[in-house]
């Protein structure tokens, strides 16, 4: 294990010299829920923990996997949209149950590098929910961790429901069950203490809300922007999106030229204030939270603190390939790159 691993001397080291240097040259490297519980209702299992996380700081470093890889690769995250078990209430309103199960595990964040993560559903980030304004959303957490977990849902509900002041402890579950509202991007995390252990270890996932009236069809895409502290020092080492490092480099995400691209854009990083996206030769309409139908920019770069997100639309009227990555060089260095091939 390596006691203090700083970016710039990670960056030195022969993989990330390769993939930056790579990035740099544009070159390409190449289950249904169960009958649930009422709502907001604890099954505490038999380790009872109460709501502070007073761990150690250190997550542990390796340089070889000695696991299977990850559920889920960036790429299938990019559309992988969950919604959920379907039914309709006696009242017409649709019901939207979700199954979500915390655990550690520990997966890959770039080519040979391997971080302990704590997960939902067995990956970083976690599941993509989608479903419809006034829905209502029952989600089943079963925290098979081995620290006490909650979800806190960005977006309207009861006290009860806000995964706060009810920490479910390990081998416990929680029924949360509220209506959604309002419509747009919304995201969930963990929210148990110390938080920054939390979510950087990788409790958190993004939450679409649709407004009833469907936005127009599109290429649609998730982008989570997050980083990773690899040696416990609170300073990030990796940046990427959708949870390893260059691997939009790698495996450029094809589109087609004139077809309108919606990228759902959501900023989880710890450790730093802020997190980018810029796109390379073309701009895009911006809609901050997803929560308005019309744009308030036209850019081709947005700054996002965590928490924030925002719905980016645009379209390639040229083929090839365009680079977009975060607009800060030190975060493109350490992972943060990716490319769009452009096709006809």
């Amino acid at each position: 294990m390596l006691k203090h691993l700083s970016r710039r001397n990670f960056l030195r080291t022969g993989a990330a010299v390769a993939a930056g240097a790579a990035a740099l040259a544009g070159t390409n490297v190449a289950a249904p829920v169960s009958a649930s519980p009422q709502a907001g209702q604890h099954n505490h299992g038999e380790d009872e923990h109460g709501g502070m996380d007073m761990m150690g700081a250190s997550p542990g470093f390796a340089t070889k996997l000695d696991i299977p890889p990850a559920t889920a690769d960036p790429m299938q995250i990019l559309t992988d949209f969950d919604m959920g078990q379907v039914s309709q209430l006696p009242d017409g309103r649709t019901l939207r149950e979700y199954q979500v199960t915390a655990y550690d595990r520990e997966i890959e964040v770039a080519k040979g590098v391997a971080f302990p993560a704590w997960t939902y559903n067995g990956r970083v980030p976690g599941p993509t929910f989608r479903c419809t304004e006034g829905d209502l959303v029952r989600v089943k957490f079963v925290n098979a961790g081995s620290h006490p977990h909650t979800i806190h849902f960005h977006g309207i509900h009861a006290a009860n429901q806000d995964g706060v002041f009810e920490p479910v402890p390990a081998g416990g579950t929680f029924i949360y069950e509220f209506t959604a509202e309002p419509f747009g991007l919304q995201l969930y995390h963990c929210h148990v203490m110390p938080l920054k252990k939390h979510i950087h270890k990788g409790l958190y996932g993004t939450f679409i809300i649709d407004p009833k009236t469907p936005r127009p069809p599109a290429r649609e895409m998730v982008m989570v922007m997050n980083g990773f502290d690899l040696d416990g020092n609170g300073e990030n080492e990796l940046y990427t999106v959708n949870g390893v490092a260059f691997y939009f480099q790698d495996h450029p995400i094809q589109i087609k030229k004139g077809e309108l691209v919606r990228v759902y854009l959501v900023n989880i990083t710890e450790f730093d204030l802020i997190n980018s996206l810029h796109i390379h030769a073309n701009f895009f309409q911006y809609y901050p939270t997803g929560t308005s139908l019309t744009p308030s920019e036209y850019t081709d770069t947005v700054m996002l603190c965590q928490g924030q997100r925002g719905i980016m639309e645009f379209t390639y009227h040229h083929t090839g390939r365009f680079m977009f990555h975060a607009h800060q060089s030190e975060f493109a260095e350490l992972g943060w790159m990716g490319f769009f091939e452009v096709v006809e």
